[in-house]
């Protein structure tokens, strides 16, 4: 009778080495026992091998990996690699040091997949949840050509770039509309808890309330009534947004057109699909991928329609034969600065470090415009909510103030 192949587990281990010096790690086997027998090949001495709490079937909800592991991911492996360690002993070293347990158990499903034959890319391609093409052909260019490690260094400085660019973008657009909603939500608790207290106590007054305080508790009133179809219209519209955004694909493009029209963010969101166009172009161009193939990469990773847009018209112009420079001039979407730069890299032939300064330059602009709307916006903040706040409390107090000049 034959027997079911038990599937591989993630083991923890701890032990000791040839020397005694104590040790740690994980790897994957079908028993515990094949843990331990593997390790003392390697001439480790294990005191303990167990199933860590993120391992199928422990129970526990796995940690998300972000795109910010995974760049920190490829940066330790280059960093490896550069130091001449070989590849498959990297994948141990850095997931022996990796914080992130789902990350870790990815970095050894990979490992196991190198171990066994498969090349480097085959491997990632196999979870294109956390690798894009784009990140799986810069690794097949650098397998190809002998490079892997300068590759690796080259992926890993765009992913932190493009993700910091993202994150400083998100922090533009999040900080003022969570702030706003927070002063909302505050305001709905005064107007449907606070002010009908104010609201009983007037009433043996006797006498007659101011007009600004008379339009306080009608609000109150109005929305204590429809309080409830006021939050369902305000879930609905959220999620038919969404939804919206989701599923149909010229919401998104008008959604993203408008965007850039929008004062102040909208300047935001135009530098950072620039500079995002010049990272990802700068990395393809430099890993040796042909400029119309690289261009292909490169639409897709600019974040925005116009820009995606743009970018498909530049291809389709330099496949038939045309410059890239004079190709994105006649787009009429980038700036005179980048046009001309890539102008100069093309007559250097030095494209890519022209394309690398043109995304440096456009992060550090988008960098300042962040750190100065942040400035501008924390006044205008404060005074919505001296305004919201300030005066629900000032039209409930204005009959006491009356009522102290009358007595």
């Amino acid at each position: 009778m034959a027997t079911t192949a038990k599937k591989p587990i993630n083991f923890e281990w701890e032990g000791t080495d040839r020397k005694g010096n104590k040790i740690k790690g994980a790897m994957t086997a079908e028993t515990a026992a094949l843990v331990k027998a593997q390790l003392r090949k390697q001439g480790i001495n294990a005191s303990k091998v167990k199933k860590p709490a993120f391992s199928i079937g422990g129970g526990a909800k796995k940690k998300k990996i972000t795109p910010f592991d995974i760049a920190i991911f490829v940066r330790q492996l280059a960093t490896m690699m550069k130091a001449g360690v070989p590849l498959i002993q990297s994948f141990d070293i850095v997931a022996d040091g990796l914080e992130n347990p789902t990350l870790r158990e990815l970095v050894i499903d990979i490992k196991n997949d190198v171990a066994a034959g498969n090349n480097f890319a085959g491997a990632l391609k196999k979870h294109p949840q956390h690798f894009d093409d784009l990140f799986v052909n810069l690794v097949d260019s650098g397998e190809k050509s002998g490079a892997l490690e300068t590759m690796l260094d080259r992926v890993a400085t765009y992913m932190e770039k493009t993700e910091t660019l993202k994150k400083k973008v998100k922090k533009a657009m999040t900080y003022p509309i969570s702030v706003l909603v927070v002063a909302m939500i505050v305001t709905a608790i005064l107007l449907l808890k606070v002010v009908p207290q104010f609201e009983n106590m007037f009433s043996g007054f006797g006498a007659e309330l101011p007009a600004f305080t008379q339009m306080i508790i009608g609000i109150s009133r109005w929305l204590q009534e429809w309080w409830l179809i006021v939050l369902a219209a305000i879930v609905g519209i959220g999620y038919a947004f969404s939804q919206a955004k989701a599923r149909s694909e010229a919401f998104r493009d008008g959604f993203d057109r408008a965007l850039l029209k929008m004062p102040i963010v909208g300047n935001i969101i135009d530098k950072s699909s620039v500079a995002r166009f010049s990272r990802v172009l700068s990395t393809t161009f430099a890993a040796g991928v042909p400029l119309v193939d690289a261009l292909d990469s490169v639409a897709g990773a600019t974040g925005n329609v116009v820009y995606r847009n743009a970018v498909n018209t530049i291809r389709d112009e330099v496949a038939s034969g045309t410059q890239l420079q004079f190709s994105m001039k006649q787009t009429g979407v980038f700036p005179t600065m980048a046009v001309q730069m890539v102008a100069i890299g093309e007559e250097s032939g030095a494209l890519d470090t022209m394309l690398d300064k043109v995304a440096e330059h456009f992060e550090e602009e988008v960098d300042n415009l962040v750190d100065n709307m942040t400035t501008l916006m924390e006044p205008i903040i404060m005074s919505v909510l001296g305004v919201l706040v300030g005066g629900l409390i000032i039209g409930m107090y204005l009959p006491i103030f009356q009522m102290g000049k009358v007595v």
